[in-house]
């Protein structure tokens, strides 16, 4: 580790970092530097360990148009090296003070992260602060991580008929708005992202006020403050940095649908995505009725309705499954997946499934089931407190998706408020075919009926 970066570290470790006791992950403070980076802290004082994340509000939804890809592109060229520290030496340095790291990207955002002892949190700042302004970029290594990316795709992507599919799905359901674009990008605007691309879009939005700083662990809020004024303060915003203004969805007047075929396919899968309210400030209510709605439809493999109708009752189905997340900046979808049994063809199962779902709307919810589920997830949010690394994900991922800190607070108490009125309601909202994208993955050369 070059001299430079070291330099009173040790000092700001002693006067940064104290041990104030045992205690759970309850107390949260949140602040704003000068620069605009918004600082959120999360004590827990049980383990002299930290998570030390830094979130930009950037992700696959914020690309220019014709650069898809460029976001998580600009993941893999961060840990490229700055003048201070060399290609690759920035995991390596985590590494030898016994720590981890990693980065990932979304739709919403791109996320780096450190997990380390408490009294190296001074040096996660002042590495993470290096580069968040003065990475190194060259047209070789541009073009050699370029090649790293588009291996990548070949492997994730391009060779699974199951991420093909879900790709094509996702493309169709949303025709205008930027989440229809695959976070990875599409491969032949992969190919040609270069240099320059890289460099506007690190210099727009890799600054401090488009910058998350999540640190949860054994700190305390004034020794945080302390070391991201120190680290990050000096920093410079980038000047005029315009609002996430997106191209909005037009009004899906009709279901879509679509049939693909792989000789790869060792199993046909059904799946279906209704577009869904998303959790906004201020107003979860939605989001969380249809939270219990993704459990009591398919979030237990045994005891939800379409798994206890499909699986157990009918036998028309080896696996059914609900799934809802509305963390996002902009419109979500609510998600049907059903695998058929063997013999049982693709159209006989969507049938069954859509009879359940039927059913469902017409009879309402057993009173015994809600009852557990509000159980369940109240049990979730009482766990997720003992895992830190957790709560720093809760509150990055909230805070570059248009939520607030109390957004986050407030969540489980919307949860434990729904009725099954609402669950009803929000149910009768968002399964409707007319807002949906049905897609079935067949093997190749077989009869999709």
């Amino acid at each position: 580790m070059p001299p430079t970066l070291l330099r009173n570290l040790f000092y700001e470790m002693a006067v940064g970092l104290t041990w104030v006791g045992m205690a759970s992950a309850d107390t949260v403070s949140d602040f704003t530097l000068a620069n605009g980076m918004e600082v959120v802290v999360i004590e827990d004082h049980r383990a002299p360990v930290v998570t030390h994340m830094v979130w930009y509000r950037v992700g696959a939804a914020d690309e220019p148009l014709g650069h898809s890809g460029i976001a998580h592109f600009f993941e893999h060229l961060m840990f490229k090296g700055t003048p201070s520290v060399g290609p690759g030496e920035f995991s390596a340095a985590v590494e030898a003070q016994g720590g981890s790291d990693n980065a990932f990207t979304s739709w919403d955002y791109t996320a780096y992260f450190q997990r380390v002892a408490a009294d190296r949190l001074a040096l996660m700042m002042t590495m993470e602060a290096d580069r968040m302004r003065n990475l190194v970029l060259s047209d070789d290594l541009v073009a050699t991580e370029r090649e790293v990316i588009l291996a990548e795709r070949g492997q994730r992507i391009d060779t699974d008929p199951g991420a093909l599919l879900s790709e094509q799905a996702r493309a169709a359901q949303f025709l205008n708005h930027p989440y229809g674009v695959p976070i990875i990008g599409w491969r032949h605007e992969i190919a040609a992202l270069n240099r320059a691309d890289a460099q506007a879009f690190y210099q727009t939005y890799y600054a401090p006020n488009d910058a998350v700083l999540v640190v949860a662990g054994d700190v305390t809020p004034d020794g945080v403050r302390a070391l991201a004024e120190a680290h990050y303060g000096p920093l410079q915003p980038t000047p005029g940095l315009a609002p996430r203004a997106r191209p909005t969805e037009p009004p899906q007047l009709a279901e879509r649908r679509l049939v693909m075929a792989d000789a790869r396919v060792a199993q046909p899968v059904i799946t279906r995505d209704y577009l869904a309210p998303e959790r906004n400030p201020g107003d979860q209510a939605t989001a969380a009725a249809l939270t219990f709605l993704a459990e009591l439809l398919g979030g237990n493999p045994t005891t939800s309705v379409l798994a206890r109708a499909l699986q157990f009752d009918a036998q028309k189905a080896v696996y059914t499954g609900a799934f809802y997340d509305g963390t996002a900046l902009d419109a979500s979808t609510f998600g049907l997946v059903l695998v058929p049994l063997p013999g049982v063809a693709l159209a006989e199962a969507e049938a069954a499934m859509d009879a359940v779902i039927a059913q469902f709307l017409k009879d309402g919810i057993d009173p015994q089931a809600f009852a557990r589920i509000k159980t369940q997830l109240r049990a979730n949010e009482i766990y997720a407190r003992d895992n830190v690394d957790g709560l720093a994900r809760r509150y990055g991922e909230a805070l570059t998706s248009g939520l607030t800190v109390a957004d986050v607070q407030a969540w489980p108490e919307v949860l434990q408020a729904v009725t099954p009125e609402d669950v009803m309601a929000a149910a009768a909202e968002v399964l409707d075919r007319r807002q949906a994208v049905t897609a079935w993955l067949v093997q190749d050369g077989e009869v999709a009926q």
